[in-house]
């Protein structure tokens, strides 16, 4: 399995932020925070004074925000190093939960039976996200797509782009004969989480066959492609004529550079629509009433008008008893920096990643959640 990970390096996709921060244009930051949904600024503890280092692995979704991230906060409090990895969130939720790691990303929240045997464990959002159906379908744009045709793609009922059900949600439109490749998670995915839900909330016999979970039970298709991360799906459907995949939000402009398709998604409402700003905080806005304390909430296939039916809160997984006070202290210190409209959240660090910051009443449960790490 590939495994990217990152200490030091500096891609260049954000190196204009760090160097705006450490060029004294933190304000920059403090600006973009009125637009976080009335949310507060929280005041951020100080972390300990003795160097101490934070490790966080999991998701690929989350991975290039978290790279973001780390030059910024490590700047302002030098006696944090972070260690980052992109695993997979499967391996982010097992990883924390042996204790071998301190923060665990992850486009999932815990699953019952692992909130049961790990009392110790907290799900705590951290921003929204949500994911894009890319296509490799070259001269097809604007395609339009169901929940139940996708589940029926993936289940290989529909196995040609000009199939008789995809061509009555494109009236119109020219499609070609190709055949469909699908493309999957090979490792513990967040991504493969909410993929599965979406495909069980809209499809009658994939909900009464198949489970959802970070590893599922893939359906045996002719030519379908496993492939490992965000990256690995991106490429893999990139190289793939005729495929489709589910892929994380902040890979969304590699994919455009990449010449893939985005296809608009049939909501509960029989909109078409894309992941937007708009579309994705009306979703977030019909469950944050609902969101429990502990931040577990599924977030699939809103009933609000102009709702992206594929979106999900960014969770740490972190366990709130941690092996040193000082460890403890850095990861609430940097965890409420994350969430904070000021820092981490504000707009310069979530746009670049095509997040949406979490609504007020979301962020004052994850810093209740984040005092109890001790």
């Amino acid at each position: 399995m590939r495994r990217h990970t990152n200490v030091t390096r500096t891609p260049r996709a954000f190196r204009f932020i760090r160097q705006s921060a450490i060029g004294g244009a933190v304000a920059a930051i403090a600006l973009s925070a009125a637009s976080v949904a009335g949310a507060a600024a929280p005041t951020i503890p100080a972390p300990p004074s003795s160097a101490v280092t934070v490790a966080e692995t999991g998701s690929s979704l989350l991975y290039p925000l978290w790279n973001l991230w780390q030059p910024v906060y490590s700047h302002q409090y030098p006696s944090v190093t972070i260690s980052t990895a992109s695993t997979g969130s499967g391996a982010g939720i097992s990883q924390t939960l042996a204790g071998t790691a301190n923060i665990g990303a992850s486009d999932a929240y815990l699953a019952p039976a692992q909130v049961q045997a790990n009392k110790n464990a907290l799900n705590i959002p951290l921003a929204i996200s949500s994911q894009f159906i890319a296509y490799n379908v070259p001269g097809v744009k604007n395609l339009k797509l169901s929940g139940n045709v996708i589940a029926q793609i993936y289940q290989g009922s529909i196995t040609k782009w000009n199939a008789a059900p995809i061509a009555k949600l494109n009236k119109g439109v020219t499609l070609p004969s190709t055949p469909i490749v699908t493309v999957h998670r090979a490792d513990g995915s967040g991504d493969t989480f909410i993929f599965s839900q979406f495909m069980s909330a809209t499809n009658s016999t994939w909900n009464t066959k198949i489970p959802i979970g970070t590893t599922i039970p893939w359906p045996t298709v002719s030519g379908a492609l496993a492939e490992t991360g965000n990256s690995g799906m991106l490429s893999g459907c990139s190289a793939t004529p005729g495929c489709i995949a589910y892929i994380g939000v902040s890979y969304l402009q590699k994919a455009q550079a990449a010449n893939l398709g985005e296809a608009l998604l049939q909501n509960a409402k029989g909109q078409f629509v894309l992941p937007t700003t708009a579309t994705v905080t009306a979703a977030a806005a019909s469950f944050t009433a609902k969101t429990p304390k502990s931040g577990a909430i599924s977030m699939i296939n809103s009933s609000a008008k102009g709702a992206y039916p594929i979106i999900n809160y960014e969770y740490a997984i972190v366990l709130a008893n941690q092996p040193s006070s000082t460890t403890a202290s850095a990861i609430r210190s940097l965890l409420t920096w994350a969430i904070s409209p000021a820092q981490g959240s504000s707009t310069t660090f979530l746009n670049s990643v095509n997040f949406v910051p979490l609504p007020a009443k979301v962020v004052t449960q994850s810093i209740a959640q984040i005092k109890k790490i001790k």
